[in-house]
C-alpha cells in the first residue's frame, strides 16, 4: 500500500476532527493570507480533493487539461467550485463534504493503476502524486483557517516530509518539515514569496 495515500487518509481524518471542534464558530471570517473566508477555504479543499480524484478516475485519463466538471463562483474573488456544501447544513455539513471528498481521492488513488496519469498545471502526475497534492491542500488550508477558527494544527512531521520529498524536491532536508513546507508555499511571514509552485511530475 502507498504511504502517500495512507498519509492522505490520516491528514483528512485529523482535519475533520479539528474542524468539528470549531463547528460552533463563525466560518464566514477571513482565512489567513487569502481572499476567501474560512467556509470558502474549506469548500475549496473539498473541491480540490474531488477534482484530483477525477483526474485519475477516468478510464481514458486526461493529460492535457482538467476533466470538465462545471465550475461556478458565488462572488468575485471567491473560489471556482464544482463541489459545494448545502449552507443550511451548516459547518458540520461542510466538514462531512470534506471527509467524503477525501475518501473519494484516497479510494481512487489506492486502487488506480499506478501507471495511470492525470493532468495538473504543475505537472502530469500519477495516483500517488494526486494523493500527495491532496495532502498538501489539506495541510496548508487547515493552517490558513486554524488561527481565525481557534484551532490547534500541528501536522505529523513524517507526513510533511513525505509530501515535501514528492512535491518539493528542492526543499532542504536538514530543516524541520512543517516550517519548511510553510516557507515553500509563501506562508512564512519572514520569507515572503511572490509566487510558488510544487512539482507534480512523476519521478
Amino acid at each position: 500500500m502507498s504511504a502517500l495515500v495512507d498519509d492522505l487518509d490520516a491528514v483528512v481524518a485529523a482535519a475533520v476532527a479539528a474542524l468539528r471542534g470549531a463547528c460552533g464558530r463563525d466560518w464566514h471570517v477571513p482565512a489567513a493570507g487569502l481572499e476567501w473566508d474560512c467556509w470558502e477555504t474549506v469548500e475549496h479543499v473539498a473541491d480540490d480533493l474531488f477534482a484530483y480524484a477525477g483526474q485519475v478516475a477516468v478510464r481514458t485519463p486526461e493529460t492535457s487539461t482538467y476533466v470538465p466538471f462545471a465550475i461556478a463562483t458565488d462572488r468575485p474573488g471567491a473560489p471556482n467550485l464544482s463541489v459545494r456544501a448545502m449552507p443550511e447544513r451548516g459547518n458540520a455539513g461542510l466538514v462531512q463534504v470534506l471527509d467524503a471528498c477525501g475518501g473519494f481521492l484516497s479510494g481512487v488513488a489506492r486502487h488506480a493503476d499506478p501507471g495511470r496519469r492525470g493532468w495538473h498545471p504543475w505537472g502530469v502526475s500519477d495516483p500517488d502524486g494526486f494523493a500527495a497534492m491532496g495532502t498538501v491542500e489539506v495541510l496548508l488550508h487547515v493552517h490558513d483557517v486554524a488561527g481565525p477558527l481557534g484551532l490547534a494544527w500541528d501536522p505529523d512531521p513524517s507526513v510533511v516530509r513525505r509530501v515535501l520529498d514528492r512535491l518539493f524536491p528542492a526543499a532542504p532536508v536538514d530543516q524541520a518539515p512543517w516550517p519548511t513546507l510553510l516557507r515553500a508555499t509563501g506562508r512564512d511571514p519572514g520569507v515572503p514569496l511572490d509566487a510558488w509552485r510544487w512539482d507534480a511530475s512523476v519521478r
